[in-house]
């Protein structure tokens, strides 16, 4: 189950914010009892990226022994 301020895992690109499979993003509101999520995401020096109305489909919680992988966005 996915609360309010989890971490999740995005598992679609979605190239006209940025973002891309597998990027992480944070829950900051769950619509229709979860069946999609509002979703921050924020550079690692703190910019918000993009927030996000996603589906279930399109988020996963993030697992046990996972390890996170920075990468640059397009300026």
């Amino acid at each position: 189950m996915i609360n309010e301020l989890d971490s999740i895992v995005l598992t679609t690109n979605l190239p006209e914010y940025g973002l891309t499979a597998g990027d992480l993003g944070t829950v900051v509101m769950i619509h229709a009892g979860g069946a999609g999520f509002e979703v921050e995401f924020v550079t690692l020096d703190g910019e918000t990226l993009a927030v996000v109305s996603l589906s279930a489909a399109q988020v996963r919680p993030v697992a046990r022994h996972e390890i996170a992988h920075a990468r640059a966005i397009a300026a």
